[in-house]
């Protein structure tokens, strides 16, 4: 009589697989015990090591929603002012296609500049603060996108590419480094009351685990929807989500792990610490008066005291160990930075906005001994054109337009590329968002060719296969 004992029928390559995937995960999960990294199976954003010592801790994003005009701005052309009025295609020469082809005349800036700081950085009369710290930025003036169609664009500033779908640089910062703070988000958007053409998928995780998406806080005592538990004690609630792990890790057990389900288990997690967390970091009592007038804060214009608290609490977001901030800028100043028309009632708006909070965040970071450690960057999606649009406006421009940086590891005062004569177009020193997302990554210590996710049968990352350093900004 045969015992039985055997498979009726041969095993094939997918059972295989699939019975013995407990086992790779646990040669796996051996291996990076061996290299003490397995709290990162359990934890996502548990902190993780640098590929090399690090110059700053967390960045700072501060997105110009709509994009500046870099010649009012920045880019000093006293051309302009000679042509103004001119036919630009006898001007300048050949002109690309703007994306409304409403070409007008050469349109001189709008506003005086001069030189500030020991650097002598040119800035215009828009940033009477900012022009107070010129020796604190480090200017690049040949910024080029490949997209002068905000959406597109701004995917590209956020993510690396033009398309939807792919993880925002915010997600990546956290994906390679981890937080410093386990009761909040790695990466918090501070929303001044403007989503961006493209929406949340600016800020989204794309194809890494959701753990790593942005966070939308509202500046204000309640920054997010439903912080405050419902259940009239602690136990109670606690039990609830007791509960929803075991439902949730059962699930997770069927399907043999799943970085969907895995991210859900966590950011129930994070939700539960941030309900004291939160309210605590957003409570502005504990601050001095006289730090709060530095970001603005008592300003005569509501939109300079929405942008001062969003400052305000990116610097006590650093202060926590949060990895990635990113700041909207508020509505009602015109059509964002957007000025088709209007130029000047727009950018007046909007600079006086930011001016003032920028300024005292930067002087705040410096004065606590933590400038050093916190990247701050800000940056629009593309430039604008130096002939007007019409009348009074001015058109999009992703041929040369001017970024800045300051703080962690950039060297203040310095200055690299430049444009043409009329602000136009860039030919020195040409960089794109690959650039400046390549050097992110590496003062925050990452090299950026290895932080890479597998993804659709390859090795992705936030560069894709771009990216050079802009070295000459770096202290």
């Amino acid at each position: 009589m045969h015992c039985n004992n055997f498979l009726q029928q041969p095993t094939n390559r997918r059972d295989m697989l699939r019975w013995c995937a407990n086992g790779f995960g646990a040669v796996a999960l051996s291996a990076l015990s061996a290299e003490g990294r397995s709290p990162i199976l359990n934890n996502p954003l548990a902190p993780k090591p640098t590929h090399f010592p690090p110059k700053a801790k967390s960045v700072i994003f501060l997105y110009m929603d709509g994009a500046p005009s870099q010649v009012d701005t920045f880019d000093y052309k006293p051309a302009l002012k000679k042509y103004n009025g001119q036919d630009p295609r006898t001007a300048i020469g050949k002109l690309e296609r703007t994306q409304f082809d409403r070409v007008g005349k050469v349109l001189q800036g709008q506003w005086d500049f001069k030189q500030h700081g020991e650097c002598g950085h040119w800035i215009s009369s828009l940033f009477p603060h900012l022009s107070g710290v010129a020796d604190e930025l480090a200017m690049v003036k040949s910024m080029t996108s490949p997209f002068a169609e905000h959406t597109s664009a701004n995917y590209f500033l956020h993510t690396g590419s033009g398309f939807q779908g792919r993880p925002s640089m915010g997600a990546w910062f956290g994906y390679g480094l981890g937080t410093e703070n386990q009761n909040l988000p790695g990466f918090v958007v501070l929303n001044g009351g403007l989503i961006p053409p493209g929406g949340l998928d600016c800020f989204g995780s794309g194809f890494l685990p959701a753990s790593y998406q942005g966070s939308v806080f509202l500046p204000n005592e309640n920054p997010i929807a439903n912080v405050k538990r419902v259940e009239p004690n602690d136990a109670l609630q606690r039990s609830k989500l007791d509960l929803i792990r075991g439902l949730d890790e059962s699930t997770l057990a069927d399907l043999q792990g799943d970085p969907q389900v895995e991210a859900a288990i966590r950011n129930y997690e994070t939700a539960y610490l941030m309900q004291s967390s939160v309210p605590e970091l957003t409570d502005l009592r504990g601050e001095t008066e006289a730090t709060k007038k530095l970001y603005g804060l008592d300003s005569t214009f509501k939109n300079t005291q929405t942008f001062g608290k969003q400052c305000l609490i990116a610097r006590r977001l650093v202060e926590r160990g949060v990895r990635f901030i990113e700041l909207t800028c508020p509505g009602g100043n015109g059509d964002r930075w957007d000025q088709h028309k209007d130029l000047v009632d727009g950018h007046n708006k909007n600079c006086l906005t930011i001016d003032q909070p920028i300024t005292g965040l930067i002087q705040d970071l410096k004065a606590r001994g933590m400038l050093d450690e916190t990247l701050i960057v800000w940056a629009g999606e593309f430039g604008r054109t130096p002939f007007a649009q019409g009348a009074n406006g001015r058109d999009h421009n992703p041929f040369g337009f001017t970024i800045w940086m300051a703080g962690g590891g950039v060297q203040g005062g310095s200055s690299v590329g430049r444009t043409d004569d009329f602000g136009y177009k860039a030919i020195e020193d040409k960089w794109d968002i690959h650039d400046l997302h390549a050097t992110m990554l590496h003062l925050l210590g990452i090299e950026h060719t290895k932080s890479t996710f597998r993804f659709s049968g390859r090795d992705m990352r936030l560069t894709d296969v771009h990216g050079h350093i802009i070295k000459q900004i770096l202290a």
